[in-house]
């Protein structure tokens, strides 16, 4: 036993710093090594008042009453220190405080910083290299919300394109998820390991267009990086080359593009070398390119040649049915952003909202439902959370519910919005009937006859 108590003693001799005061701030117990840093022997430190005999700068005492360990630094003779102190407790009663030093002097400070600051760097080289990794795990075929028919036949398309190694075309309108399209292509193909790489045909002036899809040399034109660049292709080496708006291609970027893809090789620009690259063409268009291509807007020979695989992404406005999940899904994502605790919509809003034609599609419906969720006060999203914002420019259609009772529906929801919006604007100008109806871009005298129609108390 006595040999136990000899190391354990040994043990507490090691920790530097080590301290204990009981609830009026008397020294208690402490190490030799403590008592060398204060020049002194540990029998001479017992009994005294930490701050008052023998620590002025401690920081013991204010700390008598915390519950769980704090860090805590403090100046002395020998410059910054840094130290943990400990709440003791005995059968539930707070007893007094322990304090042990992380660091005793600036030097180990310094020292500290510096390996921190190499930690830091390394992992942040390994950040980087990790980015595209990161970006690809963002979306998935699983981040394309809906039960539609539209969306379970969109879904075995995808599957279907990232069995295959041939290029695909994604048509859709603006705002209906392309990019979440390739992304979940190329994350369910043999390629998923590699990187891939996303270009925006439209994003370049055609001077600059080549430069970005092949690189170039040292010294190819005047501004060119010393190293040379190496351009889209190269970058997506292994993996998949995804290109935006191709719709927005130049031709005369077109038959160097289609080189491309036919040879799967690429020379750089002021280069002599033929570059081979092996890379999967994912394309995407908000325009019919056999439109185009009737038009003379695009290569016809291209078109052949991108066009192997085709996925058509539906309009939001022909699956309606979906749409009460994207916003239940947008909600939830946006409570944890914004700091809400919305639990979801008001059936009459609902209604209001499928009753929308949604030109912008998934990416409208998102911002509706991100700027309502900024004005909403309750747990429910409701009409008046939407009119303020942007329901003046919201032409309403008819539901897809069969034709009986149709019209009524589409008069009982046009009339609910028109009066919600009124009421809304009203109190946003404090009753300011000519404020509101210059807001709302009508006369007075019109103003006042929706509010008699509408049956609005004032």
């Amino acid at each position: 036993m006595k040999e136990i108590l000899d190391d354990l003693a040994l043990y507490l001799d090691h920790i530097p710093g080590l301290v204990v005061i009981d609830m009026s701030g008397t020294i208690i117990y402490t190490n030799d090594q403590c008592a060398n840093y204060f020049g002194t022997i540990k029998e001479e430190m017992l009994g005294k008042h930490v701050r008052n005999d023998v620590f002025p700068a401690t920081k013991m005492i204010e700390n008598l009453h915390i519950d769980e360990p704090e860090m805590v630094f403090y100046n002395s003779r020998m410059g910054i220190g840094i130290s943990v102190h400990v709440p003791v407790f005995r059968e539930k009663k707070r007893i007094g405080l322990l304090e042990y030093d992380v660091m005793q002097h600036s030097r180990q400070l310094y020292e500290l910083s510096d390996g921190y600051r190499r930690f830091l760097d390394k992992e942040l080289k390994n950040l980087k290299m990790d980015l595209s990794e990161i970006e690809s795990l963002k979306y998935s075929i699983n981040s394309i919300m809906g039960q539609s028919k539209a969306v379970l036949e969109l879904k075995e398309d995808i599957i279907s394109a990232a069995q295959s190694s041939s290029t695909v075309v994604i048509t859709g309108e603006t705002g209906t998820g392309k990019e979440l399209v390739a992304h979940s292509i190329h994350n369910l193909s043999n390629r998923r390991d590699k990187k891939m790489v996303k270009v925006n045909a439209s994003a370049f002036p055609e001077t600059l267009v080549e430069s970005e899809f092949f690189g170039y040399e040292e010294g190819s034109f005047t501004g060119a990086s010393k190293n040379g660049k190496k351009g889209k292709f190269e970058q997506a080496d292994g993996g998949t080359l995804f290109i935006d708006e191709i719709n927005h291609m130049p031709l005369s970027m077109q038959p160097k593009l289609l080189r491309a893809l036919q040879e799967k090789e690429i020379e750089r620009i002021g280069g002599t070398d033929s570059v081979p690259v092996d890379v999967r063409i994912i394309a995407a268009t908000n325009e019919n390119l056999k439109e185009l291509v009737a038009a003379g807007r695009f290569r016809e020979d291209l078109y052949y040649r991108l066009n192997v695989m085709e996925i058509l992404i539906p309009p939001l406005r022909q699956r309606n049915e979906d749409i009460a999940i994207l916003i239940d899904s947008k909600i939830q994502e946006l409570n944890y952003v914004l700091g809400k605790s919305v639990t979801g919509i008001h059936q009459d809003a609902l209604k209001m909202l499928m009753g929308y034609k949604w030109p912008g599609n998934v990416r409208e419906l998102n911002n509706v439902i991100e700027r309502a969720m900024n004005y909403s006060k309750g747990p429910l999203l409701t009409i008046k959370d939407f009119n303020i914002i942007d329901l003046r420019d919201m032409e309403l259609h008819s539901y897809a519910i069969g034709t009986e009772g149709k019209e009524d529906l589409i008069s009982i929801t046009r009339n609910e919005a028109e009066a919600g919006l009124i009421v809304s604007v009203l109190e946003r100008f404090k009753g300011n009937k000519t404020k509101a109806a210059d807001f709302l871009g009508i006369s007075r005298p019109l103003l006042y006859q929706k509010i008699k129609r509408l049956g609005i108390k004032l």
